[in-house]
C-alpha cells in the first residue's frame, strides 16, 4: 500500500500528543510540521525526527509532498486553516471542534465535497477500542434499551490558558470539553428533541460551566455537564432496561475504564485492548486507510456527523445564551 505523508499546521500540545501517536501508523510519515514560531516549530521537529519545517501555514498546504494535513490550532482557526488546506488540495484531519459554528462547517464540508478532497473532523475518542466495545455491548443487548446517559467534563485550567475566556476564539467549556458529553450522548441516543442548557458565565460572557438536559421522543434522557472550575470525575453512566455500563477513569481517552452492571449484580470490568501511545494512532491509521482506498470521506466519522454535532452545539449556546464574536 501507498505510504501517506502526513504535515501538521501547528505544534502545541494536542499537536505533540498526535505527532507521537503517528510514529505508530505502519503506512504513515510525518514529513512536516509548520509553526508561525520558528523556535518552537524547529524543536517541535527535532524532537519528532520532522526533515522538514515551515514558518507559514501558506508553505505547508502547498508542499507537493503531502498528501495530509493534521490541523491542530485553536478551533476559532479551523475553518480559515481547514480551507487553506482544501484550496491547495490536501486532504484534512481537523481537530475537534470542528468550527464554531454551523455556518463555518457548512463552508468546509461545501469545499471538500466540490473538489471531491477528503476531511473529516478528528474526534479520536469514536476510534478508540474502548468506544468500539460499548456499541458492541449495546448492539448485543447487554443493558437493554437505553434510557438515560449522564456525562461529566471538568478540570481547572492552571495556569489559566486566555483563550479558554476569549468569546473571539470561541472559549469556554462547551466546544473545548463540552462536546464530549454530547458527542457521546447524540452518538447513542441521536439528535435530541428537546435541548434544556444552563451556564455560570465569565464576565466575558462564555460559559465557565455548562449544564445540559437532552430529552427524545421514546423518553429517554441525557444528563450533559462541563466546567472549567472544578476537576470533576470525567465519568459516563449509559443506563439501559437490562442494566447499565459505566465508562470511568476519563471517559473520552485510551485509559478508560468499562464496567457492565446488570441488574443487582456487581461491576464486571471488561476487558479492552491497549496499546502504547495516547490513543490518536486509531484515528490516524483509520485516515491512512482512507486515502488508501481514495475516499473522500469517512465512514465512520463522516461530515454529516460533524454537521449534525455542530447544529446541536448551536442549539445548545441558544438556549444556553452563550455568544461568539464570530456569531
Amino acid at each position: 500500500m501507498k505510504k501517506i505523508n502526513w504535515g501538521i499546521l501547528g505544534a502545541g500540545k494536542i499537536a505533540n500528543k498526535f505527532a507521537n501517536d503517528l510514529k505508530l501508523v505502519e503506512d504513515a510519515t510525518l514529513v512536516a510540521v509548520a509553526s508561525r514560531d520558528d523556535a518552537k516549530g524547529n524543536e517541535f521537529a527535532a524532537q519528532y525526527g520532522i526533515p522538514v519545517v515551515f514558518n507559514t501555514y501558506e508553505a505547508l498546504a502547498s508542499s507537493p509532498e503531502i498528501d495530509v494535513i493534521y490541523v491542530a490550532t485553536p478551533h476559532s482557526f479551523h475553518r480559515e486553516h481547514t480551507l487553506l488546506c482544501l484550496n491547495h488540495g490536501k486532504a484534512v484531519l481537523c481537530e475537534k471542534a470542528f468550527a464554531l459554528n454551523s455556518r463555518e462547517v457548512s463552508d468546509m464540508v461545501r469545499v471538500a465535497r466540490e473538489k471531491k478532497i477528503f476531511l473529516m473532523e478528528a474526534f479520536w475518542t469514536k476510534f478508540l477500542p474502548q468506544f468500539d466495545k460499548v456499541r458492541q455491548l449495546i448492539a448485543e443487548d447487554a443493558i437493554g434499551d437505553i434510557r438515560w446517559i449522564q456525562a461529566d467534563f471538568g478540570f481547572i485550567s492552571d495556569p489559566p490558558a486566555p483563550r479558554l475566556f476569549d468569546p473571539g476564539l470561541g472559549g469556554g467549556s462547551l466546544l473545548d470539553i463540552g462536546i464530549y458529553p454530547v458527542f457521546l450522548a447524540q452518538t447513542l441516543l441521536g439528535v435530541p428533541k428537546h435541548v434544556q442548557a444552563t451556564i455560570v458565565p465569565f464576565s466575558s460572557g462564555v460559559d465557565q460551566q455548562c449544564s445540559i438536559t437532552f430529552t427524545y421522543d421514546n423518553g429517554a434522557m441525557a444528563s450533559l455537564f462541563s466546567t472549567l472550575t472544578a476537576d470533576t470525575p470525567v465519568e459516563a453512566v449509559i443506563a439501559g432496561t437490562k442494566g447499565r455500563i459505566e465508562m470511568r477513569n476519563r471517559f473520552h481517552n485510551a485509559v478508560g475504564k468499562l464496567f457492565l452492571i446488570g441488574d443487582k449484580d456487581e461491576p464486571k470490568e471488561i476487558e479492552v485492548y491497549r496499546e502504547s501511545g495516547y490513543g490518536y494512532q486509531f484515528e490516524a491509521r483509520h485516515v491512512t486507510a482512507c486515502l488508501q482506498k481514495g475516499l473522500t470521506e469517512s465512514p465512520i466519522m463522516t461530515l454529516d456527523d460533524s454537521i449534525q454535532l455542530i447544529k446541536t452545539l448551536d442549539n445548545i449556546r441558544r438556549v444556553a445564551g452563550i455568544k461568539y464574536s464570530v456569531d
